[in-house]
């Protein structure tokens, strides 16, 4: 069995075009002997944006001799026309025979200084296996260098035959075969499609967290009190709208209840219609002005009379309009114990009621509430976080037990970028945007996540970051009560805010804390915590000095792969 570069792959989704390059792999890894290599790009994270990278080459098959093989891969349909190959669908045209021309020509100019001046043995092939080409002839490439649907059962015999060591190679020395793996495994990183690594990452997460949506609803009692404990990432917004989909589906009417504005009007566009959603403030508020009780918001300590008024309202006076038969409250590590008798006090005789929480996630220090007589269950598996960055925050958070890996996503290498100032910090900031962008992540996949609350944050009052124009929460809402946010392209938001939410990559910033003291403080930890685990495929930490050393996420300062942003 041939070596493949990097490992790892057969733990990755095994569907979609990602799927088919897989399978690829896995045919030419048992096909080919021990003395080849394989080295892919299946692991969009081994990318390095300072490097040339060749987008369309999804595998190069370096034989025992030192002869080097590109294979572009193209599943589904080409067209054929008078100029060659093309790929379909595609607003410029793009000849694919041009493309393997230009990266082999590129990969040759880089290979000659690693060679010792050395002409590299390079080859290139075209696999389209779900494809017959017409006219070989025509197609811009030598047909041998072709296998397409008819070919497809020879296809390795084929990379076999063209990466065996030939009469008149070079001599197969082992400096050689370092230089190339060197050159392979550290300097030209293949790069896939992220958007679509991320797409299949998203479906095999949902499938895989789904199991607590199961295990749940399958759980009979009477009355229904279910109280759910489970950390982030396992499926709990996946059952609060089970939950809450099954209720409308049974003619029962479902109210759904957290704390952050952001979750619910989240939830509230995912839901289907029929129910209500709303914060606890929200639902406050709606519950008041209905009895013609409007909230004095502009009064010392409005929020807490409000609460107040809701639930001497709700214990005197009941109504049909205000009665649900499902309640669902979310984030329940948020609430108090008076907030819980108040929204009690809307379930109808005979109605269930859900409490999903996680502790770890309690970022305002309340009380755990207490809920005598309800069945619990705990779930502790993280299905959404890449594995590495919670091995990471297994191993450097005080958490009360480890929080188990379940992502599909293993090897997402979480970074580190180290800042001592305000100029420093805006400084690695940007540096931490331009390495998501070169690693393929659009702007609308990366949030910029502030360690700080939005009032505090030194982000808050930028429009723009270098040149990345922010897209920030104003603090008003619209007369439809959607949250208003300034014009940017890179959203950039408070972990307070963000939590119970997820983006595929997440820039924590602003990172500082206490360290002197001997142990981290819950508050910090639960916030490193919360802000980590909203990442689903990669995370980038950009934090003070003196916590990088804390975390131990990063080089020390007087180790060779240090970042120094500063400027000093």
């Amino acid at each position: 069995m041939a070596r493949t570069h990097p490992e790892g792959w057969q733990q990755l989704p095994a569907a979609g075009a990602r799927g088919r390059e897989r399978a690829t792999l896995a045919l030419l890894a048992a096909a080919l002997p021990r003395a080849w290599t394989i080295y892919h790009g299946l692991h969009w994270t081994r990318a390095e944006g300072a490097h040339l990278v060749f987008g369309e080459i999804a595998f190069a098959v370096v034989g025992p001799g030192g002869r080097v093989l590109l294979i572009e891969q193209h599943a589904g349909f080409l067209d054929e026309t008078a100029d060659g190959l093309m790929r379909p669908g595609r607003k410029r045209a793009q000849h694919i025979s041009h493309e393997l021309a230009r990266s082999a020509d590129e990969l040759r100019t880089r290979l000659r200084p690693l060679l010792a001046g050395a002409e590299p043995v390079l080859d290139i092939l075209l696999f389209c296996p779900d494809y017959h080409v017409r006219q070989p002839g025509s197609a811009g490439l030598d047909p041998a260098r072709i296998v397409d649907a008819s070919r497809r059962d020879a296809f390795a015999t084929i990379v076999h035959d063209l990466t065996a060591p030939r009469a008149g190679d070079p001599p197969a020395e082992p400096a050689r075969l370092q230089a190339l793996h060197r050159f392979f495994a550290d300097i030209l990183e293949l790069v896939p499609d992220v958007q679509a690594h991320i797409g299949q990452a998203d479906d095999l997460t949902t499938r895989l967290s789904g199991g607590l949506t199961e295990w749940a609803r399958r759980i009979d009692m009477t009355p229904h009190r279910l109280r759910v404990t489970a950390t982030a990432g396992s499926g709990k917004t996946q059952l609060a709208l089970a939950a809450y989909t099954d209720a409308l589906a049974a003619g029962r009417r479902p109210l759904y209840v957290c704390y952050n504005r952001p979750l619910a009007d989240h939830f509230a566009r995912i839901a289907p219609a029929g129910g209500e959603v709303a914060t606890f403030h929200q639902l406050c508020d709606r519950r008041l002005r209905d009895a013609g009780r409007k909230p004095a918001f502009g009064a010392p300590g409005a929020f807490r009379r409000m609460e107040a008024d809701f639930a001497a309202l709700v214990a005197t006076h009941t109504t049909a309009d205000w009665q649900f038969d499902e309640l669902i409250i979310d984030e329940g590590q948020d609430f108090m114990e008076p907030w819980r008798d108040a929204l009690l006090a809307l379930l109808k005789p005979g109605g269930r009621a859900w409490w999903l929480e996680d502790p770890l996630q309690n970022l305002y220090d309340r009380a755990p509430v207490a809920l005598p007589g309800w069945v619990g269950l705990t779930a502790d598996t993280n299905y959404r976080t890449p594995a590495d960055v919670l091995a990471l925050l297994n191993a450097r958070l005080p958490l009360p037990a480890p929080i188990r890996a379940g992502s599909p996503v293993t090897d997402s290498e979480p970074e580190v970028l180290i800042w001592h100032d305000e100029a420093s910090l805006l400084e690695a900031t940007k540096r931490a945007i331009t390495r998501a962008l070169g690693l393929g992540f659009r702007r609308d996949m990366i949030v910029l996540l502030t360690f700080r609350g939005r009032e505090h944050s030194r982000f808050t009052a930028l429009d723009q970051l270098g040149p990345h124009r922010l897209r920030a929460f104003t603090g008003r809402y619209d007369l439809l009560g959607e949250p208003e946010h300034s014009h940017g392209e890179l959203l950039i938001d408070s972990v307070y805010r963000f939590k119970g939410q997820s983006a595929p990559c997440i820039i924590f910033t602003e990172i500082d804390f206490e360290t002197t003291g001997e142990a981290m403080d819950e508050l910090t930890m639960r916030k490193l915590f919360v802000g980590a685990t909203r990442a689903t495929m990669k995370l980038i930490m950009v934090a003070s000095e003196r916590c990088a050393q804390a975390l131990e996420a990063g080089p020390r300062p007087d180790s060779p792969g240090y970042l120094d942003t500063s400027g000093r």
